[in-house]
């Protein structure tokens, strides 16, 4: 009989074996073969053809390495609601003789880390955090459309291949009143349906909530979705066995971004904050669990919107 587990360390262990996804010895940890690249590049093409279709060029585009200033990674409040999926770099900072007791250590296969201090840097957890600390204090009167395209990383070890510990989300951020940052996001909801639909995809959007960490989490996961201020648009990967993955994530954050990066609207309000985020990796197993590993047998619309 099947079950979701098998079905998802199935799929995992056909993507290895077609060279799609290269495991790197640790669960959720993946390299990425030149097919799976075309596809990703492919969704991208599809993803930034309707953002110019609906913004035209106005977006500002910034790319960011995998790691930014802890200093701004802390006024994101990201550790007090996600600790546990956290990831801090650190780095050796010692002298000749602390050196040799972290070489003994090594050498005798015992835990090493303590010997690391705190670089002043953390993972991205969200491919917006960093574009935060880069706004002006006083937006402009359309307020401030930022397109964000990188690396994610969280912590969550997992054998299913749609929960992977370092992905790619492009986004679309937009910072200003209340009203402009509700329509940016209502607006994306309805533009990633549209893209999902043209790539061959059924997908449905769901009221949802961050998994935010402990009880009191659990209280603001139940506020957050109450207030709808989180929908995802939901792809089935397993049938039945699958109540669905998000693949695309529209979401509202009220004042939280502009208050703590002391961000304002032209007439001095404290500025709000929306993004959608496609998850790009999701996005590609979706069409490779839809239409198989060959590429060249997949339908000739998806191809098209694919740009192939």
């Amino acid at each position: 009989m099947k079950s979701l587990e098998s079905e998802r360390a199935r799929f995992r262990a056909d993507l290895i074996d077609a060279g799609l996804l290269v495991p790197m010895g640790v669960d959720g940890l993946y390299g990425f073969g030149e097919q799976f690249e075309r596809i990703i590049e492919g969704i991208d093409t599809a993803i930034r053809r309707k953002a110019v279709e609906f913004h035209g060029a106005r977006a500002r585009v910034l790319r960011f390495p995998p790691i930014y200033a802890r200093q701004h990674f802390e006024l994101t409040d990201y550790i007090t609601s996600f600790p546990n999926l956290t990831g801090a770099v650190s780095s050796f900072a010692g002298d000749d003789h602390q050196h040799q007791a972290l070489i003994a250590d090594v050498q005798a296969r015992l835990p090493w880390d303590g010997h690391l201090s705190p670089a002043g840097t953390m993972l991205v957890s969200a491919a917006c955090h960093p574009s935060y600390s880069t706004l002006p204090k006083v937006l402009p009167e359309n307020g401030q459309l930022t397109d964000v395209y990188g690396f994610c990383y969280r912590h969550e070890p997992s054998i299913d291949p749609a929960r992977m510990q370092a992905f790619r989300m492009h986004e679309y951020v937009l910072v200003g009143t209340p009203q402009q940052a509700i329509s940016h996001r209502d607006a994306w909801v309805t533009k990633g349906m549209d893209i999902l639909e043209s790539l061959g995809l059924t997908a449905t959007p769901v009221a949802a909530n961050d998994p935010f960490f402990g009880r009191p989490g659990r209280l603001l996961g139940a506020s957050q979705r109450d207030q709808g201020l989180k929908t995802e648009l939901v792809v089935r990967l397993y049938g039945d066995l699958d109540e669905g993955t998000a693949v695309v994530s529209a979401n509202c954050h009220h004042e939280h971004f502009g208050a703590t990066f002391g961000v304002t609207t032209p007439d001095g309000e404290v500025a709000h904050s929306a993004c959608v985020g496609f998850g790009m990796e999701r996005i590609a197993l979706a069409l490779l669990r839809s239409n198989g590993f060959d590429v060249a047998e997949w339908p000739s619309s998806t191809r098209r919107a694919l740009g192939w």
